[in-house]
Formats: structure tokens, sequence, C-alpha cells
């Protein structure tokens, strides 16, 4: 049976299907409106660094076909095929979009949806109404991303920009018309399957071989053919974008091509020299800026952050000098996910995706954008005990809308827990947000000796993400017999492990007047695969 999904949902692929050869539907339709659907293969930056990994109406498989367009059949209005273990290690995710092709807006659309099939049978659908966007031009459906494993989000992002804004926003540009051939490219792989020289029969045995027993590559069979849609007399040329060096042209459609070139070399300089002469300081060259001491020639990148030489500016990069470059470092970080660290010490969240809210501590956003509404929520009387207990209630707000948010406190370390129906106990004191989907409740360790009479902690079970926060850089431990911690250094441990106050009476005898050692810990018990975190912090 297919597990529906809503926006924002995300799944391993090994948990719908252990199946590797996988087509892929996408539904979508409007009233005199027509559509370009298409597949981005991006590398680890989410830029789409190789053109060839554009997969659309005139370009429909990458090199080694690991991806390739069938054209519209089974009621879907467009298909792929996707092969995940022949998808090369520079691609870390595929993004299905679609986008206008014409006047018209997203909200015009009707009921639509992306599904995945595994050997004829759909393990996964992610279904949409125009009434989840409004002026959009382009929309991103679902995502294969690479992350250990190979898994699956439910997306439903627009772009008010369409083709363009949707290129711009993986690193692409679309060229201009008198650029695009005199003639489309043939485009192989649009004839129906069944045909032989198309892909096998989908369901049927003769698939090609996979590395594991899983479902062989078919899409569920269809009562009729269905038409194919009309492909448009002026097709869209995408190009990627060229580095940012504005001096060095780009070796379009070349894999790694976004790497900078090396610097030209200084002025007076003879080409193909070993070693520059040395200029004065403050000389104005195309040199890497304003380093004193003469460099080997062909160097392309700035010293390390934070690691400049004396006297040159705090995080200038090689491109030069001025406003622009100077903030460049410090630049929002792009992806397509609802959770991002932006730095070890602020996180974003898109409200537009996911649907549910976000329940943080109150005080904890620094800045938002869009939409955003921000109420209260109350503890509650267990809230109410827990701040009467140990003097810091724990105080919510809610942030719902559509918008982007960005949360921080004190400078403390942030750390995005994804929960996928598991659970975990985090101590209260270290919850920075978690999404409004999670279920939730309030524990209370007790023991004596312990700050405040008690250890109140909060389980998370379900499907969303948790933010903790931490002082420094925590260190995650496997529970043994004798795993013990301070109750101020612990963080967070799985849900199953056991929690006991364990009392050092000896070492409390043998303390000096006045001090009480480390008379109270927290002992962990568990099977093997249980876990604590502790932070390099006490009190």
């Amino acid at each position: 049976m297919a597990r529906e999904f809503q926006r924002g949902h995300k799944a391993k692929i090994s948990d719908l299907t252990p199946g590797t050869d996988l087509y892929v539907g996408v539904q979508i339709a409007a009233p005199g409106l027509t559509f370009d659907i298409s597949c981005f293969g991006l590398d680890a930056d989410e830029q789409l660094s190789d053109d060839r990994y554009f997969i659309f109406f005139n370009q429909p498989k990458s090199p080694e076909e690991s991806i390739q367009l069938l054209g519209a059949q089974s009621g879907d209005t467009e298909s792929f095929r996707v092969t995940l273990d022949r998808i090369p290690a520079g691609i870390h995710k595929l993004s299905f979009t679609a986008t206008l092709d014409g006047a018209g807006q997203m909200s015009q659309v009707g009921p639509g949806y992306i599904r995945i099939v595994a050997g004829g049978e759909e393990v996964v659908r992610y279904a949409f109404t125009g009434s989840e966007f409004t002026t959009e031009r382009a929309v991103m459906l679902g995502d294969f991303y690479l992350k250990d494993v190979w898994r699956f989000a439910a997306v439903g992002q627009g772009f008010d920009g369409g083709l363009d804004a949707l290129l711009k926003n993986f690193g692409g540009e679309v060229a201009e018309e008198e650029e695009a051939p005199a003639a489309p490219q043939a485009a192989p792989g649009f004839a129906p399957p069944a045909q032989a020289t198309a892909p096998p029969a989908f369901g049927a045995p003769p698939a090609p071989p996979a590395p594991q027993p899983a479902p062989s590559f078919g899409a569920p069979p269809a009562p009729a053919a269905a038409p194919q849609q009309p492909m448009h007399a002026a097709p869209t040329i995408a190009a990627p974008l060229t580095p940012q060096a504005p001096s060095a042209p780009s070796p379009y459609g070349q894999p790694g091509h976004q790497l900078p070139p090396p610097p030209q070399p200084q002025f007076g300089q003879v080409p193909g020299q070993g070693v520059p002469p040395t200029p004065p300081y403050g000389q104005p060259a195309p040199a890497p800026y304003g380093q004193p001491a003469p460099t080997p020639y062909g160097q392309s990148a700035p010293p390390p952050y934070g690691q400049q030489p004396a006297g040159v500016p705090q995080g200038l990069p090689a491109a030069g000098a001025g406003l622009q470059a100077a903030l460049q470092l410090y630049k929002e970080t792009p992806t397509g996910q609802r959770w991002t660290p932006q730095n070890q010490q602020l996180m974003r969240v898109d409200l537009t995706m996911g649907g549910a809210g976000v329940l943080a501590r109150q005080g904890s956003m620094v800045m938002y954008q869009g939409k955003v509404d921000f109420g209260y929520k109350g503890a509650g009387f267990v809230g109410r005990a827990v701040g009467n207990a140990t003097g810091q209630e724990m105080q919510l707000m809610r942030c719902t809308g559509r918008g982007q948010v960005f949360l921080a406190e004190e400078g403390s370390y942030l750390h995005p827990i994804e929960l996928q129906g598991d659970a975990i106990c985090v101590s209260a004191e270290s919850v920075l947000a978690f999404d409004e989907s999670l279920q939730y409740e309030i524990r209370r360790v007790e023991g004596h000796g312990i700050p405040g009479g008690a250890l109140f902690t909060m389980q998370f079970q379900g499907t969303g993400t948790v933010i903790i926060k931490t002082h420094g850089t925590p260190v995650v431990l496997p529970v043994t017999p004798t795993t013990f911690a301070d109750c101020n250094a612990v963080v967070a441990w799985s849900a199953a492990s056991q929690v006991i106050v364990s009392s050092q009476v000896r070492l409390r005898r043998n303390a000096y007047p006045g001090h009480s050692g480390e008379t109270v810990n927290l002992q962990f018990r568990g099977a093997p695969g249980n876990f604590i975190v502790v932070q390099p912090y006490e009190v």
C-alpha cells in the first residue's frame, strides 16, 4: 500500500522499497496551461555543476542513463526512470520540478501528485492542489537526496520567477533565444516502454540486473495509452552560471567547472614565469589581494577564513575587494530543506515547507522574513511546576505562516535531530525549537542532590525535527552498565535508556570541608544501541 506524504515529509528509500530501479510519475494540469516537468541533478552544494544532468524534453537522459525521461503514460503527465545505484558519486540530489510555459500561476492547477513506483507497485505519493500556492510559476515537487543513503522528501516549494528563477536557484541560467540551436535535439527514450528500443516493460522479470533482490523497474498498468504532451517549438536552453571570478570564462558543459581558475599574472609579469616579482605593499594587481610577500604563480584560493596574514582585511576573497566580495562569506546558506544551519549558532526554519508550525523557546527569534505570526503557547500546569521547581519555566512561542525564521540563543551550538518515528529524551534546558507535528511530554527524574530536587526532560516522538542547544561541541557515547553522567552535562539520551540517580557516598566523605565533591550522578542502563549525548559543560 502506498504511503501518503504531506509537504515536508521524508523517508529513506530503503524503508519504502528494496528496489533501486524506480519509476517517478508526475501529474499536474490546469485548463489552458502547459507545463514543463524536469529533473535537476545537483552536486553536494545543491548546484547544477554539470548541465548534462538537467533532464528535460530537449535532453531526455543523463550520460550513463541513470536518469531517463519517459514521457506521459499510466495517467501521469510526465514520467522518469531513476536507477539509484547507477547515479555517479558527484550527484547528491535529484530535484523534480514543474514550470509554467506561458502565462498563468500555480494557484490555478487542479489536484496533482508526484509518486514513486517500484516493480509496478506504487510505494509513495505526495498529493498537492493549487490552494497550496499563490503567484508561483515554478515549483519543486519532490527530491531524491543522498544523506548516508538515498532518501525522498516531499517539497512543494514555489518560485514566482518561473524557470529563470528556478535555474538561478540551482546555479544555472537561461540563455537568450538567439543562442538556441536551429532545430531541437532528438529525444531518445520518449517512445512507449513496450517498444523494443525502449526500456523493458514495467514489472517484467528480465529487468537490468540489480545488486540485490528488489522489485524490477516498472510503472503501474494503465487502462489506455495516455496521449503524448505536445512539445514546444522554441526549447529553453540551460547553461550553468560562470564561476565567482568574473574575469574567467566558464568551461561550459564540463563536470566540476565551478572551480575558480588561477589568477592572472601580476602587472608587468611575463606569463609563464615561475615566481612573479614582489610588488610594493598595496600596489593593485590581479594577484591575491594585499599579500605583502610573493606567492607561487597559480595560487587560486585565499588562505582559510581566520588565518589571513597580518594586515589583510578579514574575510577578503580572491575575487577582489568591495563590499559585496567582503560579505560573500556570510551569505545565507541555500537549501531546499525545512531546517538549515546557517552556522554553528544560527538555525533557519522555512515555514512554507512541511505545513505544520514550529514551537520555539521564547526570545530565540533573531530575524524573520515573510508573513510569520508569533503566538504565545503556555506551558500549562506541568510547565509551571517545572518553573517553580527549577526557576526556569519552559515558555514556548508558536511560529506559523509563510516565511523563514532565524533562531539562536546566547551563542549556543545548535544541532538538528531528525526523527523518523523514533523517540529521544532531551533535557528541558537544552531544547531550542521543534516541529509542532512531534508528540512531546515532560518527564521528571527525581533525586536527592540534583539542583532543584529533580531533572526535567522532554520526550519527543514521531516524524519531525527537534533543535537542541549545547555549550560547546557534544560527544555521543554508547550506554554500558557503567555509564554515569553529571546532571548538568547530559543533554539527551535514547528514550529506551533507563535513568537512575547514583550517590557516591565514599567520595563525599573524602571531600574537603565545605565542598560537596561529585556526590550525585545519573546512571544510564539499556540494551546495546542506546546512547547519551554529553556537553563539555558543568555548572
